[in-house]
């Protein structure tokens, strides 16, 4: 028979033990309280990129438990290879530094192109908060360019844009590949912004860009007519722009099934959209936290309208796992993929096949 005394003992250990491990003392605090995070942009500040991830860091913070700081930096450079190198080779795996790369950083690894060091399928995807963009291309209203059989007639147009490898340098030489000009010049070294600025100045005379970058940016532009609109692609192919549902879609401009390859291509390049990574390696469990707060931020309405506000278009999100799928399933047929790197590389554009 247990003693009163043995019993009062089990008492007091069971108190004490339910005591200790229910006090605050005792409770684990959230990793990132106390942390700083670091997003890392792959673009240069003041276009629409960083708008984007200006509208989500604020929502991130929110959702991230923990309350940690959030800032962000900036690293442009290579259309988003330099960041991309950065994360999969430098950026600690520890939860603390996220990497928002130019979107063509995905297309440059499918490409096998030179300076991808890192291997996209290793990378750690926390989502994306635009999946559905358009693309036009247009001309300044001074070149006196006001039709597609002018702008095919028109040799040596310069087309302005950032860096070579920016996802607009790329889009710019795709419109002007299946479009056809005549020998287009591609001026490159400016900032979003900056591009516009050497439209109104004539140093440029044509770009590509997003629509809503322009109803947003550059609606003075339209109100004044100073700008000719020609065509536009549209992600995900059938999704109209209200504002541009005039305009010809670039897939039915094509002249050869190769040309509609291209496209299509790139289309479900760019479908993927700039999604949000990690280095490979990065704790299950921190990876969890923030692919959590990524989509609770995408959900939430009062960020869809400062995303609204700040960027001029709503967000069309894509989950991590939805990302992880689409660049696992990138058609890869080599020789379309060849044509392509010609098309969105740094030489000329590559001579068109016959019909």
């Amino acid at each position: 028979m247990i003693s009163t005394r043995i019993r009062r003992s089990w008492v007091w250990l069971g108190f004490v033990g339910t005591w200790a491990f229910s006090s605050p003392a005792f409770s684990q605090a959230p990793f990132y309280q106390g942390k700083t995070i670091t997003v890392i942009n792959g673009n240069a500040p003041g276009g629409t990129a960083d708008m984007r991830m200006r509208a989500v860091i604020p929502f991130l913070k929110k959702y991230i438990p923990g309350d940690p700081t959030v800032v962000a930096e900036f690293m442009d450079g290579g259309g988003g290879r330099k960041l991309a190198n950065h994360m999969y080779r430098a950026a600690r795996p520890d939860g603390l530094t996220i990497g928002f790369p130019a979107g063509s950083f995905i297309t440059y690894a499918v490409m096998g192109e030179t300076g991808v060091e890192y291997d996209i399928s290793r990378f750690i995807f926390l989502g994306a908060p635009e999946s559905t963009t358009h693309y036009v291309f247009l001309t300044r209203k001074e070149a006196g360019i006001d039709s597609i059989e002018k702008l095919r007639s028109t040799p040596n147009l310069r087309i302005g844009a950032q860096s070579i490898g920016h996802s607009i340098y790329i889009m710019g030489r795709v419109f002007a590949y299946i479009l056809r000009l005549k020998e287009p010049k591609f001026v490159v070294g400016y900032s979003g912004p900056e591009v516009d600025i050497a439209l109104t100045r004539g140093e440029v005379d044509a770009r590509a860009n997003i629509a809503d970058t322009i109803l947003t940016r550059n609606r003075e532009f339209i109100e004044k007519n100073l700008l000719n609109f020609h065509a536009i692609i549209e992600i995900p192919k059938g999704n109209k722009h209200p504002r541009f549902a005039q305009l010809p879609e670039l897939g039915t401009l094509v002249h050869s099934e190769r040309d509609r390859k291209v496209v299509e291509l790139y289309r479900s390049l760019r479908l993927v959209g700039s999604p949000f990574i990690l280095p490979p390696g990065t704790p299950p469990e921190r990876v969890e936290t923030l692919r959590s707060a990524f989509q609770k931020a995408f959900h939430d309405p009062e960020f869809q309208k400062e995303y609204k506000k700040l960027v001029g278009d709503s967000p069309s999100p894509l989950a991590a796992e939805a990302v992880q799928q689409a660049v696992q399933s990138l058609p890869r047929e080599p020789a379309i993929v060849e044509l392509f790197k010609q098309v969105t590389g740094a030489g000329a554009l590559p001579p068109h096949w016959p019909a």
